[in-house]
């Protein structure tokens, strides 16, 4: 047991033998006190339990608050059902740096993917929502899990080498699906959004993964020329919009073409939702000390005035007036 315990204990047996010598003097002058019936009203013999409570929960809840260090308390804010989850899977893969995207085709890939993903978070509401980031080349790796800060998010889309992270090779986009789910697989059903950005891939028939009760809406976002490409490392590099687009519909997600359009607000109609807030701060040792002081300190203010308002129904020097109806008979002198 503690100090603060000790110290109420010790508090509750002083009270309680107080109180027992209050009863025991008031039983002695119980007539004059009470009038003929010598007792008190029938609710007052509880007065001094709630006596001896109070003191106790006032004793205990002021040791706590000097013993314990000070500090601020702020309110931990999240949504009815959990947080939301954005995955925004990557393509890092080099064909992501050639130039032919954007309006004017005068943007790279990753810029233009870029430029998207951050008009994305700007219309949702980030409050309520966590960020991961998932890179993809040869093989997949998460690269931001769970944030809240949208700056982390900005510098790993900006121009961050993530490509020197991996062994070079052809780009899986498949493994940016599987790491994804692997991801996902732990968090509320229908609380996640799987967001892809790629340049394209070649997919094989097989082994694309089940998509976890997680996530409930893939939107596929292409980059890059879809009709005319650039050569890089001796082959032709454009959008492959047909296997992105069958990757939608494998998925059971939604494709778009972002090269110079951006995505539509209907697709971010789960995203942009407000939910209301509640506060799931723990309730710590402060709480229930504060919690104890004001009521130990509202008993013991509350019960002196009530017992001298409706402790008893004897009031000492009054007498009762009897045949208030009755006019006494006037004398007339001579």
């Amino acid at each position: 047991m503690k100090f603060p315990e000790w110290i109420a204990v010790a508090v509750a047996a002083l009270a309680a033998l107080g109180e027992w010598l209050h009863a025991r003097r008031c039983a002695r002058v119980a007539r004059l006190a009470f009038g003929p019936v010598a007792s008190a009203r029938a609710w007052t013999q509880c007065a001094p339990f709630l006596r001896a409570i109070a003191a106790t929960l006032l004793a205990w809840g002021l040791i706590h608050l000097y013993l314990l260090a000070p500090k601020v308390a702020r309110p931990t804010l999240v949504p009815e059902g959990g947080f939301r989850h954005l995955i925004i899977a990557l393509d890092v893969s080099p064909s992501m740096k050639l130039k032919d995207a954007g309006p004017a085709r005068d943007k790279t890939r990753a810029a233009r993917a870029s430029e998207v993903a951050m008009s994305v978070l700007e219309r949702i509401a980030l409050d309520q929502l966590r960020v991961s980031v998932v890179a993809f080349y040869t093989t997949a790796k998460p690269v931001v899990v769970d944030t809240y800060d949208i700056e982390v998010v900005k510098n790993v889309l900006n121009d961050l080498p993530l490509d020197m992270a991996f062994n070079v090779g052809k780009t899986s986009l498949i493994a940016g699906v599987k790491e994804s789910v692997v991801l996902a697989r732990s968090w509320q059903p229908g609380s996640t959004t799987l967001l892809i950005i790629s340049d394209g891939d070649a997919i094989p028939d097989t082994g694309l993964p089940a998509l976890p009760p997680a996530i409930s809406q893939v939107v596929i976002m292409g980059v890059g020329n879809a009709r005319a490409g650039q050569n890089i490392d001796g082959h032709l590099s454009r959008q492959d919009a047909p296997t992105l687009r069958q990757l939608a519909t494998r998925l059971r997600g939604a494709y778009h073409d972002i090269n110079e359009k951006h995505l539509p607000s209907a697709q971010l109609d789960a995203l942009s939702k407000t939910l209301p807030m509640r506060d799931e701060t723990g309730k710590s040792r402060r709480e229930f000390a504060l919690a104890s002081v004001a009521i130990g300190a509202a008993l013991l203010a509350a019960l002196p005035v009530l017992l001298a308002l409706a402790g008893t129904s004897w009031k000492a020097g009054v007498r009762a007036r009897r045949n208030q109806d009755v006019q006494e008979p006037v004398v007339l002198q001579k």
